[in-house]
């Protein structure tokens, strides 16, 4: 069976996370994805970290790129940028995330790729979008987190503002951007009206994912209050509490027959007749009592025997976990969440492995097993395919 993309080609003018995040989704569909790099160092994620011995090929470019080709081309020059035009023509998607208004200036914008090719769906991704006040301010993934009001949601009222742990608002709108293409693809195949221009910002897609804390604010006015790890339904019973072995449990328990799960779980029933603890409401009221009395029963549990035994019991139960930890289930190899790559790792390296698109099929799914691309790898390929000569090249 084939995968839903294959056939599409890509012409990947991204560089950094966001784009290239959005172009890796699609290559883990089928998608054949040509990366359009600058000659000499390429797209600078491949130098991102402190070890010098990623140099080219670090591990953050290489979650976001395996299984694409690598063509470099200097758009400032005429033959290489009359190349990448031969290029779009050939595509059914082209990507960009350049500063707005600079893939024009390249001679490389929608207005003039589309008589190229009528067809050509085209996607821009940048901070603030083409249009609009903010339209020409730099934006990177830390920036956008404070524009959109994302650091304003973690910790409690007292606490400064807080950036979520990793690049979030790279990767969201690197997801938004795959959907909006694949959006305009099937609307292409259904033969409505050809190509398109999307245009996808940052702070849009930012906003478009907190919908759970803004839309109460849109339709009420009110903004949501800061809870530290206490869930937004300010139950005392979705929250962190400390396992006997000093690990940390978090508790999903928001509804009464859950709580009700709970009490008899803990062979706490005596709860259940408590007035404190009564409802939703009462035990809002009471949290700190709720509080005090839950941890006390936690605490003779160690996390994981816990988290096992009351998921068991249908009462949501998490341990917190590194990165590292929730990365070594063993489910995840059931669900092939992780895929392994085919090129060696450096000496004292595990096997090398990327994570996959985040959903199954029950066909052809999502997946890629070849490395990513050395700087300019596919070159003379490329070149080849575009019937152009590279001596000719200046």
């Amino acid at each position: 069976m084939n995968k839903p993309l294959d056939g599409i080609l890509i012409a990947d003018f991204t560089h950094v996370m966001a784009g290239p995040y959005a172009t890796h989704l699609l290559r883990l569909l089928g998608a054949e994805v040509i990366k359009v790099e600058a000659p000499g160092r390429g797209d600078a994620m491949r130098y991102y970290g402190a070890d010098r011995r990623y140099d080219g090929m670090a591990p953050a470019f290489t979650a976001v790129n395996a299984g694409k080709k690598s063509v470099t081309l200097n758009l400032k020059n005429e033959a290489d940028l009359a190349a990448a035009k031969e290029l779009v023509a050939r595509s059914d998607v082209m990507v960009e995330n350049f500063r707005p208004g600079v893939i024009g200036r390249l001679g490389l914008g929608y207005e003039e790729m589309r008589k190229l090719n009528p067809d050509l769906v085209f996607c821009s991704v940048s901070g603030y979008g083409q249009s609009g006040p903010y339209r020409d301010w730099p934006a990177i993934d830390n920036i956008v987190q404070a524009t959109s009001g994302m650091m304003s949601l973690s910790g409690t009222p007292e606490d400064p503002p807080m950036r979520v742990g990793f690049p979030v608002v790279d990767t969201l709108t690197g997801q938004t951007a795959a959907f909006a293409i694949l959006a305009a693809l099937l609307r292409r195949e259904r033969g409505a009206g050809g190509g398109e221009f999307i245009d996808v910002a940052m702070l849009d897609a930012s906003l478009a994912f907190m919908t759970s804390a803004v839309g109460p604010y849109l339709i009420s006015g009110k903004p949501l209050q800061r809870t530290g790890n206490v869930g937004y339904s300010g139950q005392p019973t979705s929250a962190m509490f400390e396992a006997k072995d000093g690990r940390i449990v978090s508790l999903g328990v928001v509804q009464q027959y859950q709580f009700e799960a709970l009490a008899r779980f803990l062979k706490r029933e005596d709860w259940l007749a408590d007035e404190r603890f009564a409802d939703s409401e009462a035990r809002r009221a009471n949290a700190t009592d709720m509080q005090e009395e839950l941890g006390a029963e936690i605490c003779k549990w160690n996390a994981a025997e816990l988290e096992q035994a009351m998921s068991e019991a249908g009462i949501p139960c998490g341990m917190v976990r590194s990165v590292a930890e929730a990365a070594e289930f063993p489910h995840l190899k059931e669900r092939k969440v992780r895929l392994p790559l085919d090129f060696p790792p450096l000496p004292g390296d595990p096997a090398p492995e990327i994570i996959n698109a985040g959903f199954c099929m029950g066909g052809d799914g999502p997946g890629v097993s070849a490395p990513p691309p050395e700087l300019g790898e596919h070159t003379a390929e490329i070149m080849e395919w575009l019937g152009r000569d590279r001596k000719n090249r200046a």
